[in-house]
């Protein structure tokens, strides 16, 4: 691990927080029998908080011209998943993940949702064995590429963005639904879909109803091809 160390900046005090970080839920079970081998799931349920936390700090402190809208258009794209697995994937986590068998032969290590996941764990590893600053510390430079670069796009968000689109044709009607609510009321998940005539377009997935139906006016953005994923 302590290539690791190296390439993230940081040396664990715990060496065990930073292997359950890497653990993924197939190799837990497979040697489950050997004894308790906690997988990375709740690191990664915490990192997400953490992630999401961190980057609303510093773009609110940061871009003071931008309002509600803009600031949660520029937060989506840095935390999804596509980018997150582009972090992941800048640190090469996948040599030093903990994969069970099958995952490995189906090439797990490349996989985007494990990578995405594994950063969320890492970065809450890092918060829980230095602190938030740590963490800051950690995160910031990863992601500022990525801030910038959807700080500097159009000032527009998704959903206007999206509804500018549908509006060229007038008998369109594009709607946003409430699929499901998750979670206590202090930590609220909220998934929409949004509809075209009744057609699915895209489904998103925040902490709040408007980043959930950003996210959702991102994928039909994607979907119709007026951005790239990496947006």
């Amino acid at each position: 691990m302590e290539t690791l160390e190296q390439k993230i900046g940081y040396t664990f005090k715990d060496k065990e927080i930073i292997k359950k970080a890497l653990t993924h839920s197939s190799y837990s079970n497979e040697v489950k029998h050997k004894g308790r081998l906690p997988c990375n799931e709740r690191l990664e349920f915490l990192g997400d908080s953490i992630l999401s936390l961190i980057v609303s700090d510093y773009i609110y402190k940061s871009y003071k011209q931008f309002d509600e809208g803009v600031l949660t258009r520029v937060r989506a794209s840095v935390v999804c998943e596509s980018s997150l697995f582009e972090y992941a994937t800048e640190l090469g986590l996948g040599d030093f993940m903990y994969l069970g068998h099958g995952e490995l032969i189906s090439q797990g290590r490349k996989r985007r949702s494990i990578l995405a996941d594994a950063f969320e764990a890492l970065l809450a590893a890092i918060y829980l064995d230095g602190g938030m600053e740590k963490a800051r510390k950690f995160l910031i430079p990863k992601i500022k590429t990525s801030i910038e670069k959807a700080a500097t796009g159009p000032n527009e968000d998704y959903k206007s963005l999206l509804q500018k689109i549908v509006q060229q044709t007038p008998e369109e009607v594009l709607e946003y639904t409430l699929v499901s609510e998750e979670g206590p009321p202090h930590d609220r998940y909220f998934t929409f879909n949004v509809m075209l005539n009744s057609n699915l377009l895209g489904t998103g997935k925040g902490r709040s109803k408007r980043e959930a139906e950003q996210l959702a006016a991102r994928e039909a953005l994607i979907l119709f091809g007026e951005i790239d994923e990496d947006s």
